[in-house]
């Protein structure tokens, strides 16, 4: 079976995991969000490339969800000792060396699909990971920073030295408007036989890939059933901060309210929404989306058995659609 899934960082790195183990022969493709990518000291930095990575090579920090395991921060301690930031954001020492790769490539002029490629050479995730776009697009927050005025900061800088606690005016995706989707990204939608939205930032991470051009209109056409899981569970995120991020849009932090965003696929002419099926909690069961069937189903993933668990319900749902 093919399967393509739109992923951002830890919560659908986990769902992959789990999806490769209920799917071993299938050919699973995730379309990763590049938009809180990072130039720092020098080096390209991929957070949500390199969570999925990790998390399905075997390298990752389960206890943290990010970055690598038995990591040590000697560099970070010496730039600290240096008077050299940002100290907000902590490159581990064994994460360093991705990076390092990582420039090294694209300074050569390697595109970054070829780069993800060469680094899962070595990691085996068991799937293609993709960019959304071998194009340069960073996420940017409109907000008022205390002391400062109004600035837009980077994605990171909000989210990790501000713990994403001043209001958002607006979210920015510089550079999206003129991205590409990277090379292969629109045909493995269309050749799909399966679409999923694991659970991610709606906001930040499954919006960024959508604002490149051509990947939402893809989603639309595609004859494949395309299946959401809930980032919230319960009216409030399993993991980081999207509510700050949904009430920034104006979207109700709720798994209703979530689905409601995304809209249903098969609607009215005109209408841009794209589920055919919505997963939800049994603490949010009554959420209703119209025109999508909405499913009831535990949606915690503690270990890789309940992530397993719910991947095979997420494709039995896709599959009573087909």
């Amino acid at each position: 079976m093919r399967i393509v899934a739109l992923a951002g960082g830890i919560g659908a790195a986990r769902f992959l995991r789990g999806l490769r183990q209920v799917e071993p022969d299938s050919e699973i493709t995730a379309i990763v969000n590049t938009g809180d990518d990072i130039s720092l000291h020098g080096l390209r930095v991929c957070p949500d490339l390199d969570t999925v990575m990790y998390t399905l090579g075997g390298g990752i920090s389960d206890e943290r969800g990010w970055g690598r395991q038995d990591e040590t921060f000697v560099v970070r301690s010496e730039l600290d000792a240096y008077g050299v930031g940002p100290s907000w954001f902590g490159l581990g020492d064994r994460d360093l060396a991705t990076h390092l790769v990582r420039t090294q490539m694209l300074d050569a002029g390697y595109p970054l699909s070829q780069v993800t490629a060469a680094l899962c050479d070595r990691w085996s995730p068991g799937l293609r990971l993709l960019p959304m776009s071998d194009d340069r697009v960073e996420t940017h927050v409109v907000t008022d920073v205390p002391g400062a005025g109004r600035q837009a900061l980077h994605f990171q800088e909000w989210w990790i030295r501000y713990g994403a606690k001043l209001p958002a005016e607006r979210f920015v995706g510089v550079g999206a408007e003129q991205a590409a989707p990277a090379p292969g990204v629109l045909e493995a939608i269309a050749a799909a036989e399966v679409l999923l939205f694991p659970p991610s930032n709606p906001v930040v991470s499954i919006g960024t890939i959508l604002a490149i051009p051509g990947i939402r209109e893809a989603l639309r056409a595609a004859d494949a059933p395309l299946v959401g899981v809930s980032p919230i569970v319960g009216g409030a995120p399993v993991r980081g901060m999207a509510d700050a991020c949904l009430a920034a849009i104006g979207v109700e932090v709720s798994a209703e309210g979530v689905g409601r965003h995304y809209g249903a696929r098969r609607s009215t002419a005109g209408a841009d929404g794209l589920l055919d099926a919505w997963l939800v909690d049994a603490s949010d069961a009554g959420s209703t989306v119209p025109g999508v069937e909405v499913a009831v189903r535990p949606l915690l993933m503690p270990d890789v058995a309940s992530a397993a668990a719910l991947a095979q319900a997420t494709l039995e749902v896709a599959r009573a659609l087909r």
